[in-house]
């Protein structure tokens, strides 16, 4: 599944990433619950605006289920460590990718089903990276949520095909190229899936 990742992927998360990860724990661990939460809210949202298309129904009904228990996850680990869950600003990445995202009919949902994907993708990819060079009890947290994000990835892509009329290959490959950006670049801040960090 790693190898389907990697090549949906346009490039690896840099090491300076990991390296700052390793710096700020903290932040990793409270940006990781924020992400939980929004992709619950994301795939909620779609619930309540694609009511007609039972099979997006079904989906991310699973999803925001999974979503919300990762969060839970995640704050009771925050707890177990005496970090408190402090508001952070959300990184550029997903309002980066968002941006690029055509307004048109059914084209915004393929879209931001296509945004879902490599949400998901990058997420899994990165607990991946970073899961060798955590403490023990946050590796096996991390290596728990590979399979999830990965079926996640697939679900989000398989939606956006079933309801396009056309191949959404054109459209994987220009959020790529936007992706690879958010991801390659100085970045002012770190978060969960943000860029190089800025000197």
């Amino acid at each position: 599944m790693l190898k389907e990742i990697h090549d949906f992927l346009p490039c690896e998360t840099p090491q300076q990433w990991l390296d700052e990860a390793l710096r700020q724990p903290e932040v990793l661990l409270i940006d990781h619950a924020n992400c939980e939460k929004k992709a619950a809210a994301t795939a909620m949202s779609l619930l309540y605006r694609y009511s007609e298309h039972t099979e997006l129904l079904r989906k991310m009904s699973q999803l925001a289920r999974e979503e919300l228990l990762h969060f839970e996850q995640v704050v009771n680990l925050l707890a177990q460590r005496d970090i408190d869950y402090i508001h952070l600003g959300p990184s550029r990445y997903a309002g980066g990718l968002r941006e690029h995202l055509r307004k048109d009919g059914m084209n915004v949902l393929i879209d931001t089903l296509i945004v879902g994907a490599f949400v998901e993708a990058r997420s899994c990819e990165r607990f991946a990276k970073i899961a060798p060079l955590l403490d023990p009890a946050l590796e096996k947290f991390y290596r728990s949520l590979l399979k999830s994000e990965a079926r996640h990835y697939q679900d989000y892509l398989a939606l956006a095909q079933l309801y396009s009329d056309a191949d959404i290959t054109p459209h994987v490959e220009r959020f790529r190229a936007v992706e690879r950006e958010l991801i390659e670049s100085p970045d002012p801040e770190f978060r969960f899936h943000s860029g190089v960090p800025a000197l």
